[in-house]
């Protein structure tokens, strides 16, 4: 039972990620309007973006 809740927490942290980058692809990497989209605050999303080490330079602009 315990492996289960670790594969969903690991599941949801990718899907989380794939979001903000998708967001912040589509933004061109403008944290207020991605945060917006994503309906988080701008300090949220730039605390999930160093905790999942999304850089810069991997966000097309």
């Amino acid at each position: 039972m315990l492996t289960s809740a670790i594969s969903l927490k690991k599941t949801v942290q990718a899907l989380e990620k794939e979001l903000i980058i998708k967001a912040m692809k589509e933004n061109k990497w403008v944290i207020a309007k991605a945060a917006r989209q994503l309906d988080l605050t701008e300090r949220i999303l730039s605390y999930k973006i160093k905790k999942y080490q999304i850089p810069r330079d991997s966000v097309d602009h």
